[in-house]
């Protein structure tokens, strides 16, 4: 039998207000993390991050929209077919203007087994409601 799993994003458990799809747990992948990030029209408050502390570089691809991003305070190109690496001690800050966008993210650690982050299991409580 095979083995796969398929499930449409609108489909998928979201938290933070319906702006993180649970991708990875909703497929069922361990090996290493995936979510869609879903960006309503002007949004600037996605927090400015790296992964210095845990060593995780990720993927980011545009699926639908217009998002920016900027990596150590530098634009890069960032549209629909365009992939972007951004290593765990970079900065990086997504954005949309006018817009919304559907973001792709993959992230693990080189040389690491994947550490499920908690708050990205099926059934967690959304990190803004406790707030």
């Amino acid at each position: 039998m095979a083995d796969y799993t398929a499930k449409r994003i609108d489909d998928m458990e979201a938290i933070f207000g319906g702006g993180f799809r649970k991708a990875r747990a909703e497929l069922g992948v361990t090996s290493f993390g995936v979510q869609v990030l879903e960006f309503p029209p002007g949004l600037t408050t996605y927090p400015e991050h790296d992964h210095a502390s845990d060593g995780q570089e990720e993927v980011y691809l545009l699926l639908d929209g217009s998002a920016g991003l900027e990596v150590d305070g530098e634009a890069v190109p960032f549209d629909a077919g365009t992939m972007v690496r951004v290593g765990a001690n970079t900065k990086r800050k997504l954005t949309t203007a006018e817009q919304p966008a559907r973001i792709l993210v993959i992230g693990a650690t080189p040389g690491s087994a994947y550490e499920v982050r908690q708050f990205t299991e099926l059934g967690e409580p959304d990190p803004m409601a406790a707030a």
